[in-house]
């Protein structure tokens, strides 16, 4: 596909936004994939560059986590293997998947995403430990690793938040320790099914890299504003990029 300079103009600052929201109170990937889309790249090209801007930002955010001693090796382990199996099982169903029916799909899982991406009321800190590898720990932790990675290789916005919900409600972590067990599968899940989407030829790196820097420097602003502040801007914006993807992908039909 022919890069242009306007998709860099739409991508970048928009892939900056996303980093910005996602730093502050989560939900970027609704914003970055979005952001492709809205710059004309096809549907598998978009889902693929995405990969590959997401992966670099998630990574960062994985090590700090694994620094601070916050993921739990026993439990991370088994839950990788699933994320990598369920990763490369949902990347692969995507790119079966033809432009026109993945259109419909798009209207149907945008919206559900946001919903529970923006829905507060589901991230109540009721976790009972920070990450003990007991059997029921170990089974809910692999089961949703597999079952929320074939989601991010088919698609991906709201991986991270998907994985959070499942930890505290159904494993009883805290929130902390539910979020950087949630890195650690969403940056194996990226990983994963971005090398699928390499190996088909879906990944446009000029873009993707350029996108990538402008989402870590996002990142990193985001991180140093005051949550009270942030937040204020969090939903206002998912809301309008879903607003103008919808226009565009109605205007397409």
């Amino acid at each position: 596909m022919q890069l242009t300079p306007l998709m860099f103009v739409i991508v970048c600052p928009m892939l900056f936004l996303a980093g910005l929201v996602d730093a502050i109170g989560g939900g970027g990937g609704l914003i970055s994939l979005p952001a492709y889309l809205l710059a004309g790249l096809p549907i598998h090209s978009a889902i693929a560059t995405n990969k590959l801007s997401s992966s670099c930002g998630t990574a960062l955010a994985t090590g700090r986590f694994i620094r601070k001693g916050l993921v739990n090796f026993r439990i991370a382990v088994p839950s990788v293997i699933a994320a990598i199996l369920g990763a490369s099982l949902g990347a692969q169903l995507s790119l079966a998947v033809s432009e026109t029916v993945m259109k419909y799909i798009l209207l149907g899982i945008l919206p559900l995403a946001a919903f529970f991406v923006l829905n507060r009321h589901l991230f109540q800190d009721e976790g009972k430990h920070a990450a003990k590898a007991d059997r029921k720990t170990l089974a809910v932790c692999t089961a949703f690793a597999f079952i929320i990675g074939m989601y991010d290789g088919f698609y991906g916005p709201g991986t991270g938040t998907f994985l959070i919900i499942a930890f505290t409600v159904f494993a009883r972590m805290t929130v902390g320790s539910a979020n950087a067990h949630a890195k650690v599968i969403n940056l194996t899940a990226n990983v994963t099914s971005l090398t699928v989407y390499l190996l088909n030829g879906q990944v446009l790196f000029l873009l993707g890299l350029a996108a990538a820097a402008c989402n870590m420097a996002g990142s990193w602003v985001g991180s140093g504003l005051a949550i009270t502040k942030g937040t204020k801007i969090v939903r206002p914006v998912i809301i309008l990029v879903l607003l103008l993807l919808l226009a565009k992908i109605i205007f397409n039909f």
